[in-house]
């Protein structure tokens, strides 16, 4: 029912750039003053939220580590999984980033039966995982880059070449974009994995599935007007430079559906800020990541700790507990006999 729900509003917001831009003629409302508004509501909402996480305390070292941590020198070290020096962090920030090393290791446990048929708890590899998650954030990438194409006169030689690689194999006319089909197998895995996977369509909510539906619309709408309704290119270009330039004028003789995949695209600025996807930004700011594990090199005091908060050892701790903890059958490091 979560994706159903998730479904029918993605669907009612197509319905609703179809009458508005439609039914109502308001086309200027749809082609400036909602994208407008929602790229205004993104850019707020994105630096506020990076700012609040910038501002979050970190008083320990967490960082998630995956390999042997510094030791003595005839151990040797896994510096990327486990570093202990800022370039070796800034190196598996970057391998993070740029190819999801993490996720890339990731496994799954399933269970599986011997030849007993007892049940046996293994892992097994989850690569299929990775490889459609890479698929669609990098096809999200390489769309977003071409679509630069529309805000800037004139298109520089770098976008040129990103567009050119990117419709290398022409089967179609207009071009085929390898990235139009990569992004729907990517998120068309990403949400074939909530829907059939029974564990993780338990925990899966609404906000889980609506980011994948509307991404998806955005994709297929931006589909249909290139290879269906064949819209005026240079038309909407007007508009979009009209719109970054602050010289509106009012649209002439653009296809209904390229306002409805403008609408589209200004719900997901929209829900950006508010939403999961914030993982864009926050993945720089995670100090599970962003740290080096060197806690038995340096000693951390937390600086936020109170002054007027004496530390209490766990050897005070026992002395003050000792007869409680032993009625109540909890180790100690002295009996009270011994004690005394």
């Amino acid at each position: 029912m979560k994706a159903i729900y998730s479904l029918i509003l993605v669907l009612a917001l197509v319905v609703i750039a179809t009458l508005g831009a439609g039914a109502a003629k308001m086309q200027t409302i749809f082609a400036y003053c909602v994208p407008g508004t929602a790229f205004i509501i993104f850019v707020v909402g994105f630096v506020a939220k990076v700012i609040g996480w910038a501002k979050s305390p970190v008083p320990f070292r967490i960082p998630t580590t995956g390999g042997q941590q510094q030791s003595f020198d005839w151990i040797p070290q896994n510096k990327w999984d486990n570093p202990s020096t800022g370039p070796q962090t800034a190196m598996r920030m970057l391998l993070e980033i740029v190819t999801f090393r993490s996720l890339f290791r990731n496994t799954k446990v399933v269970l599986k039966h011997d030849e007993g048929k007892n049940p046996i708890v293994a892992y097994v590899s989850n690569k299929w995982l990775w490889l459609f998650a890479i698929l669609f954030h990098y096809s999200f990438l390489i769309i977003v880059v071409r679509h630069m194409r529309l805000f800037l006169q004139p298109v520089p030689q770098v976008i040129v070449a990103v567009e050119f690689v990117d419709s290398l194999f022409q089967i179609y006319a207009p071009t085929l974009y390898q990235t139009d089909l990569l992004i729907l197998a990517g998120a068309g895995f990403l949400l074939a994995r909530r829907l059939f996977d029974a564990r993780l369509r338990y925990i899966s909510l609404v906000n889980d599935y609506f980011p994948l539906f509307l991404i998806l619309a955005i994709a297929l709408s931006g589909m249909y007007m290139r290879y269906i309704a064949k819209v005026d290119v240079m038309a909407i270009k007007d508009v979009v430079m009209g719109l970054t330039t602050f010289h509106f004028k009012a649209p002439v003789g653009v296809d209904v559906s390229f306002y409805v995949h403008l609408f589209l695209v200004s719900t997901l600025l929209v829900y950006f800020p508010f939403s999961k996807l914030m993982h864009l930004g926050g993945v720089f700011l995670s100090p599970t990541r962003n740290l080096p594990n060197d806690t038995r090199m340096h000693h951390h005091e937390n600086p936020w700790n109170n002054p007027a908060i004496k530390p209490h050892s766990y050897e005070a701790y026992e002395d003050e507990f000792r007869e409680p903890m032993f009625e109540a059958g909890l180790p100690l490091e002295k009996n009270p006999e011994e004690a005394a």
